[in-house]
């Protein structure tokens, strides 16, 4: 009879791998390598995961969840389009500057060409919210109805982005980047 698979040795081998692919990037990474950093065989590896590709879109959906905790925990519902907007900012440029390694394996993952449908749809889920709240506020002319809704969505990620890189290189002024950041984006879509 197989033993039953621990919680924490599949999160070891997460948190390895994050490790390896941030450091030598998704196809130079060797699962040896994330073995021996997760301190498992490379044996217990696959009986986690069958395949790279399995390891790849695991994480993925794991990177993802955490982000969407950080992002939409909280989430202000009841309150302008604005301040909604604002919180979804805050979580992502603070859990991008916390999480550095997770930051750029999943930017990696993102363009990678390695994830499935299925896990580019479980990846999308938690921000059904943020999206339809978008939405709405297009359809309510709160924000331009030039710009498409997909747009918006690349333009927060976008400027999130810059925000967190400068942060990195300049971590005293992280309010500045962190607040400036969000005022060019509010400015570039919201309906004048």
């Amino acid at each position: 009879m197989a033993r039953p698979k621990s919680e924490g040795k599949r999160n070891a081998i997460l948190d390895a791998a994050t490790r390896v692919f941030a450091e030598r990037g998704l196809t130079a990474a060797p699962t040896s390598e994330i073995s021996k950093q997760a301190g498992v065989a490379e044996g217990t590896l696959f009986t986690y995961f069958e395949t790279k590709g399995d390891l790849i879109n695991a994480l993925y959906r794991a990177i993802k969840l955490e982000l969407a905790d950080a992002m939409m925990s909280g989430f202000p519902r009841q309150t302008s389009v604005r301040t909604r907007l604002r919180h979804v900012w805050d979580g992502y440029v603070n859990w991008g500057v916390k999480h550095p390694e997770q930051r750029k394996v999943l930017a990696q993952l993102q363009v990678s060409g390695m994830l499935s449908k299925d896990s580019i749809a479980a990846g999308g889920a938690p921000f059904v919210e943020m999206q339809n709240t978008i939405r709405d506020a297009i359809e309510q002319h709160i924000l331009r109805v030039d710009v498409p809704i997909e747009m918006i969505s690349k333009m927060l990620a976008a400027l999130a982005e810059a925000a967190m890189d400068l942060i990195a290189l300049k971590p005293a002024r992280a309010n500045t980047y962190r607040n400036g950041g969000f005022e060019i984006y509010w400015a570039g879509i919201a309906r004048k």
